[in-house]
């Protein structure tokens, strides 16, 4: 068996394939629009069916013409508030851990004034 720079080593495994160009998927998308169809694209072109219906679906969204999903701005600002809530929760761990530690030490030392 073939072995990939990337260390993948079996063919039945899908490849990791880096994004396309905005204006590559444009393109495609203004094609399916025309009236090819997506197996005819596939064929033509490196992505295959399902990939480009995704593009030409998510073209349809930015656009407008449909409201059966997110656009790409709003995917993008999902993921952004995700990984800030992500951020947000673990300060908040640490600073629930923080204090934790501080209240046993602070708990640990004699009071002022007393006679010990």
């Amino acid at each position: 068996m073939d072995t990939y720079p990337w260390g993948w080593k079996d063919h039945t495994m899908p490849r990791p394939h880096p994004s396309y160009p905005a204006d590559y998927r444009r393109k495609i998308v203004a094609l399916a629009r025309a009236g090819r169809t997506l197996q005819s694209l596939a064929a033509e072109y490196e992505p295959c069916a399902n990939t480009i219906a995704n593009w030409v679906k998510q073209a349809g969204l930015d656009e407008g013409v449909r409201d059966d999903g997110l656009t790409t701005d709003e995917r993008d600002e999902l993921r952004r508030l995700k990984r800030d809530n992500k951020r947000l929760r673990e300060e908040r761990e640490i600073l629930k851990k923080a204090a934790a530690w501080f209240a046993r030490e602070t708990d640990s030392l004699p009071k002022k004034g007393s006679s010990s």
